[in-house]
Order: structure tokens, then C-alpha cells, then sequence
């Protein structure tokens, strides 16, 4: 990939993808607080319509290329490889999505299958979502602190599930016979103002963290829930804006080959994964732990 290609992806996309959110939009300017210094008012804008930047603060600007040079202090190769994963994978989804159209366009509507939100609701209260999440050895504390009871409708049917807000508005969706989510599908990143990042696939992965540790004074930390593992490759560069990078993703070969590729990659990342080895994944690590300890509770009361 050479600059002309880096210089035509999207920086607004590309921002969003490295957690960078507008504080407001004025036609084609999209104003964000600025990535170089911290500040209470936005100085930092990108024009959409002619993807250049411009920091007030700094008195420069340019376009994508220009910007990762100087927020990551590198020359211009170094930029092209770390914007080729997010080119990459746009290329991937574009297509996809290109391809995706043309079939939804052959259906007819009364086929399609689009969960739409119908409601939300704080604090979760409906039992059969209280109890799918204490079957998960979650309680309700750490349940309503981050997620919200969510009514929706599929193929005419109306639903109740857990959901998890991600940065882009859409929800993942789970109950006891339920896992799915609403468009739009995106990360979901919380931002703390920690130098280390705290990195999980699914969120019942950071529920259990948070549960792990409620008892416990917890490091600072930012979170990141990729909510899928094609969000990984693109979330790359948010990652490397931290000193250390602890990963908890899946035991199976998709999870394994991420975490094998990413800790070549930089001393940065550490794969914690070791935690819950010869379990798929954290919440399952939990849950098994509690059954252990509940069983060998019970044995002493004999």
C-alpha cells in the first residue's frame, strides 16, 4: 500500500476505529478532542468531505498519513503499516458488505430477519435474564453497572435480552436461547484515562473481570470488548496507544492465533490467558470455580 491508497481511507471511520469520538458535528467538520494533549474543548478537526485534518493547537494538519506521522512520531513506512490492517479490513467489509446488498435486494422483505430495538430498560429487573446471568455467576451489581435490559422484535416476535452498548449505538443481545446483536456491530471501548488496556472478545468476558475483582482494589485500567474478533486486526493502533496491553481472549484457534500473532508483534501485549487454561474462555473459568467452591462447601458441612 502506498500513501495515495492510506490518504483515501476514511479518517472520521478511522478515528471511530481507534476510539476517537466527535464532540460535535458542524456540515463536513467533525470536531474531537484533540489526540495530542489533553483538553476540555475540542481543537481538533477533520473536514469529511476532503478527509484532511487540521489541530488548532498545533497549527498543522494534512491528511491521514501527516496525522499518524506526528501522533505516532514515525516516518512515512511505519504509518503505511500501521494503517494497512484498517485498509485491510475495510477492503474486506466493503466487499462483504457490497455482496451482502445485492442479496438482501433479491429477498423479499417480509423474509428479512432484522432485530430492531423496541425498548430499553435500567435496571434489569425481567427474572429470567436475572437468573441467566447468576447461572453465568454474575450478580446484579456488576449486571446493571454495565448492561441494560433490552426489549426486541425479530421476524415479528418480541424479545427480551440482555444488552451491551457498543461505541456505535448497536447492542449485543444475549439471554438463556439467544445470542445475537443489533446493527450497527462495533467495539466497545471505555476509556478511563489508564495507560494500560485491559482487552476482552465478548462482554460476559469483562462482567467476569469485573466480578473477579469486586472485593479487590482494581488497577487502572481502559477496556476494551471487541464484541468480535474481526474488530481485533482494526482495533490495533487504540491498543498500541497504551503501555501494556493485557489480553484475555478465547481458548480456540482463532483466539490463539491473535494473541501468537500480536505478542511478535510488540512487548507491549501480555496474554493472560494462562488464568483460565483448560477453559474456553473467562466467564466459563468463573463459573466452574464457583460450582468447585460451592461443591467443596458443601462437603464440609457433612
Amino acid at each position: 500500500m502506498n500513501c495515495a491508497a492510506a490518504n483515501q481511507v476514511d479518517m472520521v471511520e478511522w478515528l471511530s476505529g481507534q476510539g476517537y469520538q466527535p464532540q460535535k458535528i458542524r456540515g463536513a467538520d467533525h470536531w474531537y478532542l484533540s489526540p495530542f494533549r489533553n483538553e476540555n474543548e475540542a481543537s481538533f478537526k477533520v473536514n469529511n468531505s476532503k478527509n484532511v485534518w487540521y489541530d488548532h493547537g498545533l497549527g498543522k494538519g494534512g491528511q491521514l498519513v501527516d496525522f499518524v506521522m506526528e501522533l505516532y512520531h514515525c516516518n512515512t513506512s511505519e504509518a503505511l503499516q500501521k494503517i494497512a490492517p484498517f485498509h485491510q479490513q475495510n477492503m474486506i467489509v466493503k466487499t462483504t458488505n457490497e455482496s451482502l446488498e445485492r442479496t438482501i435486494k433479491s429477498v423479499p422483505a417480509e423474509d428479512e430477519n432484522r432485530i430492531i430495538i423496541t425498548g430499553t430498560k435500567q435496571p434489569i429487573t425481567d427474572n429470567n435474564l436475572c437468573r441467566y446471568a447468576a447461572k453465568r455467576n454474575i450478580g446484579n451489581e456488576i449486571l446493571n453497572g454495565w448492561c441494560s435490559e433490552i426489549s426486541f422484535s425479530l421476524n415479528r416476535k418480541e424479545y427480551k435480552a440482555i444488552g451491551f452498548k457498543n461505541n456505535a449505538g448497536g447492542y449485543e443481545l444475549r439471554n438463556e436461547y439467544f445470542k445475537g446483536s443489533s446493527s450497527p456491530k462495533f467495539i466497545s471501548y471505555t476509556d478511563n484515562n489508564a495507560k494500560t488496556i485491559t482487552v476482552f472478545e465478548g462482554f460476559f468476558d469483562l462482567l467476569s473481570y469485573q466480578s473477579i475483582h469486586r472485593n479487590q482494589e482494581q488497577p487502572l485500567t481502559n477496556f476494551l470488548v471487541l464484541n468480535s474478533l474481526a474488530f481485533f486486526e482494526r482495533s490495533l493502533l487504540l491498543m498500541e496507544k497504551h503501555d501494556c496491553i493485557k489480553l484475555y481472549l478465547d481458548h480456540d484457534d482463532a483466539g490463539r492465533k491473535h494473541t501468537a500473532m500480536v505478542m511478535k508483534r510488540s512487548p507491549k501485549f501480555e496474554d493472560v490467558s494462562k488464568l483460565y487454561k483448560g477453559c474456553k474462555d473467562l466467564n466459563e473459568w468463573l463459573t466452574q470455580t464457583a460450582k468447585q467452591k460451592q461443591s467443596l462447601g458443601m462437603r464440609r458441612h457433612l
